[in-house]
């Protein structure tokens, strides 16, 4: 008999972004937006702090839960951000958000739960309850009026007694859609109604477009210490740590000790250097992201406008994040179009199809991207495009 994983794990998807990446990546020639990051380092003083922290020899297992001062220094931050107290004890410090997301649901979820996921959205987010053997029910995004919506309606009919988990990420990735705070505050009440957990991925959270926003909506700032909420975070993207793998979640009172036991049997503890320097990013962070959210906003309004303007090209303006979400007439396969752009136009972008049901047809489109290598993906896109409908016409 050959050897073979179970059942649940082979009926995986693998992901379409880094099935086309891993085909591609290395090529000459092609220009690479399809990762969700940043296409500039992480700021000096954050890595300085680092290698400061190895040369004073923090090499040493730390804590379960993370090293005290980067605790409390994440629940100052969200009590700066979100204007309500939170406690260092029911903040645990991972190794990745994506790690922060795989402990939580361990936390709560049975074979057979059923969860919600309001899609598109980040494969990782609904394959994990997959992987815990949950049942995942999608209820889409819609495009509207020019920008992404969420139908409340249809998430309530959705949200059964019978539903375990929401699993919400805003503002979002692919869309960029972000949660209002009416129809977050009508989520949560509903949710507690029900007894049903809520996820929420607040990855973004900095990154929103709204003028004078320091951050978007976030059901933290809402929720009370026994609510039965998760708030997801990472330092990858606001401070351009992608590659660090640094998160964090907080967690309602009284799974400290609970989430301490899986922290232990999933990645034990993440690094104390990295978790020094993150310490210092908090701290002294906030001129780079403010500048980083700018850079976004600049990235989104040249690149959007540009889709807008090409032949056959709907495009639907995102609100947070940094990604553009676009279609091009007649593409239903987003992996096969995303293809014949590595193929015919050198660029590298990600099939809407890895983000759930709702994400077919659709590309996603990475501008953290510096401005001369954004226009220089604008021109092969335009270029592309252009031909495609003199061939088209």
């Amino acid at each position: 008999m050959s050897a073979q994983a179970r059942d649940q794990i082979r009926s995986l998807a693998t992901s379409r972004i880094r099935e086309l990446a891993n085909a591609a990546m290395g090529r000459e020639g092609v220009l690479p937006f399809w990762f969700g990051e940043s296409d500039q380092p992480t700021p000096r003083f954050i890595a300085e702090a680092a290698i400061e922290g190895i040369e004073q020899g923090r090499t040493f297992y730390a804590h379960n839960m993370g090293i005290r001062p980067l605790r409390e220094a994440i629940a100052g931050y969200l009590q700066d951000l979100h204007d309500k107290p939170f406690e260092a004890d029911r903040i645990a410090v991972t190794s990745a958000g994506v790690s922060a997301l795989m402990v939580a649901m361990q936390a709560i979820l049975d074979p057979g739960d059923r969860v919600l996921a309001v899609t598109p959205v980040w494969p990782n987010l609904f394959e994990i309850p997959r992987i815990l053997n949950a049942e995942v029910v999608e209820v889409p995004l819609e495009p509207k009026n020019g920008r992404w919506s969420l139908d409340l309606d249809r998430l309530f009919q959705a949200l059964t007694p019978d539903t375990r988990l929401l699993l919400i990420n805003s503002p979002n990735n692919p869309t960029g859609w972000t949660l209002d705070e009416a129809s977050r505050d009508a989520i949560l009440e509903r949710c507690r109604r029900l007894g049903i957990w809520v996820m929420a991925d607040d990855v973004y959270e900095r990154l929103p477009f709204a003028a004078n926003r320091l951050s978007a909506p976030s059901f933290l700032a809402a929720a009370e210490p026994e609510d039965r909420v998760f708030g997801v975070n990472s330092f990858s993207k606001a401070w351009r740590m992608t590659g660090w793998r640094l998160g964090w979640m907080s967690m309602p009172k009284g799974l400290e000790e609970d989430v301490g036991k899986l922290m232990e049997f999933n990645t034990s503890c993440a690094p104390h250097f990295i978790q020094q320097a993150a310490v210092v990013a908090i701290a002294e962070g906030e001129p780079e992201v403010a500048r980083l959210r700018g850079e976004l906003r600049d990235a989104r309004d040249r690149l959007c406008g540009a889709l807008s303007a090409l032949p056959g090209v709907e495009t639907v303006l995102p609100d947070g994040g940094m990604y553009a979400f676009f279609r091009v007439e007649g593409a239903r396969d987003s992996v096969a179009i995303c293809r014949r752009l590595i193929e015919e136009a050198g660029l590298g972008l990600a099939p809407g199809a890895a983000f759930g049901a709702g994400g077919e047809g659709w590309i996603r489109w990475c501008f953290a991207a510096r401005p001369d290598k954004l226009e220089d993906g604008i021109g092969r896109l335009t270029r592309w495009a252009e031909t495609n409908a003199r061939q088209s016409a």
